[in-house]
C-alpha cells in the first residue's frame, strides 16, 4: 500500500546532534561530572515528557536528588541551557519534509517533549508550522511508546495506520508503532534512511531524502 503520510520524531531525527556547548554549561552550573550528571538527567525525563513535571520542577528535583545547593537563578539557567541543548536542526530532514509536502504527502511530528524545550524550538524553527499536525507529549499527559499517543496523532493527521510511515531514533518507539499497524523505520542517518526506504519499497510512493 502506498505511503500517504509520514510522522517524524523530533529529537535526533529533525534535530542534529544536541548542542555540546549547552551540555557543557549544564555540567558547569551543577558542578557534576558527565558520569554523575547523565543518570540524574535521564531519571525523570519521561515524567517531564509526560507533563508530570514542568521544566522548572524537573531541574529542582535533579538538584535535590544530586544533593546540590543551587538557587532559583541556577534553575533558570539550567532550564535555558537544556532548551538550547535540544534546539538544533537536521537541515536535510527538514528539507525532506518540505519535499514530501510538495509531493502531496501529509506530515506530522510526534515527540516526547517537555514544556520548556517546546517553547525554545517554536521560537527558533518556523518550519514547525509547515507540518500538518504536531503532537507534543507533555500537553497530553502521555508519551511514546504509549499506543494512545500514536492513535491520537493518526486521528489528528487524518491518516490510516497502514498508509503511514513513522520515523524515530528509538527502537522501542518504532516497535510500538508497528504493533499498531504502522510502517516504521528506526532513524540513524539520512543515508541509512534513504537506503531503507528503497529496500522497503517505500521510495516508489514517496521521494527519498537527499
Amino acid at each position: 500500500m502506498a505511503i500517504k503520510a509520514v510522522i517524524f520524531d523530533y529529537g535526533m531525527v529533525l534535530t542534529a546532534e544536541p548542542d555540546a556547548a549547552a551540555y557543557a554549561e549544564m555540567l558547569l552550573i551543577t558542578g557534576l561530572t558527565r558520569e554523575q550528571f547523565e543518570p540524574l538527567y535521564w531519571a525523570d525525563r519521561h515524567a517531564y515528557d509526560e507533563g508530570k513535571l514542568t521544566g522548572v520542577a524537573f531541574w529542582q528535583k535533579l538538584i535535590h536528588d544530586a544533593g546540590l545547593a543551587l538557587d532559583a537563578r541556577a534553575v533558570t539557567e539550567l532550564n535555558r541551557a537544556d532548551a538550547r541543548y535540544w534546539t538544533t536542526e537536521n537541515t536535510r530532514m527538514v528539507r525532506w519534509q518540505a519535499e514530501l509536502k510538495l509531493a502531496g504527502i501529509k506530515t506530522a511530528i510526534l515527540s516526547n517533549m517537555g514544556d520548556n524545550v517546546l517553547e525554545s524550538l517554536l521560537a527558533a524553527f518556523p518550519w514547525v508550522q509547515n507540518f500538518d499536525w504536531c503532537t507534543w507529549s507533555f500537553q497530553l499527559g502521555m508519551a511514546k511508546p504509549d499506543p494512545r499517543i500514536y492513535e491520537y496523532t493518526l486521528a489528528g493527521l487524518g491518516a490510516k495506520a497502514e498508509e503511514t510511515l513513522f520515523i524515530d531514533d528509538r527502537g522501542v518507539n518504532v516497535e510500538a508503532a508497528r504493533k499498531l499497524g504502522m510502517n516504521a523505520l528506526r532513524f540513524t542517518t539520512v543515508e541509512n534512511l534513504a537506503h531503507e526506504l528503497h529496500a522497503s519499497g517505500f521510495s516508489q510512493s514517496i521521494p527519498s531524502p537527499q
